[in-house]
């Protein structure tokens, strides 16, 4: 897309200036009222894709700094305070991870775990689909970006399989011999993989924080706890679902094994690299599982991480100057953070979901909780990305929550998954989306269908499952 739409940057600004001239409903202080136009312009911004997500950080977070919203009246402490998202130790975390996402990248690791378990899996496209996934599994608590890890590492694997089992993107009549189905099933299990570990995609950190900021603490381990029963149900069913229901014509791949050998052979042995790479892997999980007991959070071991993999070689600064994404999502996760963060602060949430949880107080939590829960994900078709939806809505609607009696943690982290696993619903709806749709294996009408009832599979899966281990782990 060009950098700037013109028409659609206009009507952003439209939105903007309609909230902003709107008088501050009573209770609502007026630069809290100015600060949600500035917010709301941001995002809509985002959504209509009126400039690229770094460009609307930072209209706003200089229009926060210039209408000293966050500091009336005070123009030093209003940049200081516009600024102030840059310093949040979760931003870097992600940004962190990024750069060593790189590694596995870089060294190959990453496509040489994948092309392992085609070969031991592979015999047919079942098995195939849960190879695919068991990589994507692996990878996904070392990088953040899903966007990344699908389409560096698993996308290319899955249409290069496809193409060989005589599954051709140009050629519609072999679509669904097998093409299709690994499409649909990658896809669907990078958004399962994304919300079973905090650092999986970017949205989750984003989501702990808003919940921090309304008192309630989650650490990598309890998230990833609190997702490991419903995201490893929804992991292992998801294929056969899949295969049931949108099954592909090929049922048997037995060339697909000697092809991942062939490759594996062409990458020749593990080098000393990938060997620094996973070393470097299994101490970032012990600090991140285990940091705790030594004081040592969950952004201080990412650091210790990529200390190590520049200082053993497997990185340079050049690769972590040149990882553009990771910078990227530092700017507009800073503004997009900085401006949620404050809108606590500064009382508009508290105030917006007392007034919401004022009209809902007439129901018990146990009915309240799955309304707040299917409202928030069917209102993911509006959005583009987990992040735009998480910044608008989240701290809002767990606010709302709070404020009618649900337990607390058990929302925070169910409305964070909610936000990445709805990306099944559209072509649109993640990051990796638009890469898997543009294969042209699967068509928008069976990717929709498809997807919402995946969707309901997903949202069955975490209130049931969920539920009961939630139960059992006493978050309810």
């Amino acid at each position: 897309m060009k950098e700037i739409r013109p028409t659609a940057l206009l009507i952003t600004v439209i939105i903007g200036l309609i909230i902003w001239f709107i008088p501050a409903p009573e209770g609502v202080k007026p630069n809290a009222w100015h600060l949600l136009a500035i917010f709301l312009g941001t995002i809509f911004g985002i959504i209509l894709k009126a400039a690229s997500m770094g460009t609307m950080a930072m209209l706003g977070i200089t229009l926060c700094a210039a209408t000293q919203v966050l500091a009336p009246g005070d123009p030093v402490h209003a940049v200081t305070n516009a600024l102030s998202g840059f310093g949040n130790s979760t931003i870097w975390l992600i940004g962190l991870a990024f750069f060593i996402a790189r590694g596995f990248i870089k060294t190959g690791l990453g496509t040489r775990l994948a092309y392992n378990f085609i070969r031991i899996f592979g015999k047919g496209s079942l098995g195939l689909a849960y190879g695919l996934n068991t990589a994507d599994l692996l990878l996904a608590p070392a990088i953040p970006s899903n966007t990344a890890r699908a389409g560096g590492v698993i996308f290319p694997i899955m249409k290069s399989i496809a193409i060989n089992m005589g599954s051709h993107p140009d050629k519609p009549e072999t679509h669904r011999k097998i093409g299709a189905f690994l499409t649909l099933g990658s896809y669907n299990a990078n958004m399962i993989t994304s919300v079973m570990f905090l650092t999986a995609t970017a949205s989750n950190p984003m989501a702990q924080k808003f919940a921090k900021d309304l008192g309630i603490t989650i650490t990598w381990t309890s998230w990833a706890i609190a997702a490991l029963a419903p995201g490893l149900v929804c992991f292992l069913l998801l294929p056969l679902l899949l295969y049931k229901f949108f099954p592909p014509e090929l049922k048997k791949t037995k060339e697909a094994p000697k092809m991942a050998a062939e490759k594996l052979k062409e990458m020749g042995p593990v080098s000393l690299q990938e060997w620094l790479m996973v070393a470097t892997f299994i101490i970032l999980l012990v600090l991140w599982i285990f940091g705790n007991l030594f004081s040592i959070d969950a952004t201080t071991g990412a650091l210790i991480g990529l200390c190590i993999l520049l200082l053993s070689g497997v990185l340079t600064w050049e690769d972590v100057k040149a990882e553009k994404g990771a910078w990227d999502t530092i700017v507009w996760f800073s503004s997009l953070v900085m401006m949620g963060s404050y809108l606590n602060s500064l009382g508009f949430v508290g105030w917006f979901g007392n007034l919401i949880g004022g009209k809902m107080a007439h129901l018990s939590w146990q009915l309240a909780f799955p309304i707040i829960i299917v409202v928030y994900s069917y209102c993911h078709y509006m959005f583009a990305s987990a992040t735009a939806q998480a910044a608008a809505m989240y701290p809002v609607f767990l606010a709302v929550g709070i404020a009618v009696g649900v337990p607390g943690t058990m929302l925070a982290i169910f409305l964070g998954a909610c936000a990445t696993l709805m990306g099944s619903l559209t072509h649109y709806g993640h990051g990796p989306a638009p890469i898997f749709f543009g294969s042209t294996y699967v068509d928008m009408k069976d990717w929709w269908k498809h997807g919402f009832f995946i969707s309901v599979f997903f949202l069955a899966i975490w209130f049931v499952v969920g539920g009961l281990w939630w139960k059992l782990l006493g978050l309810w």
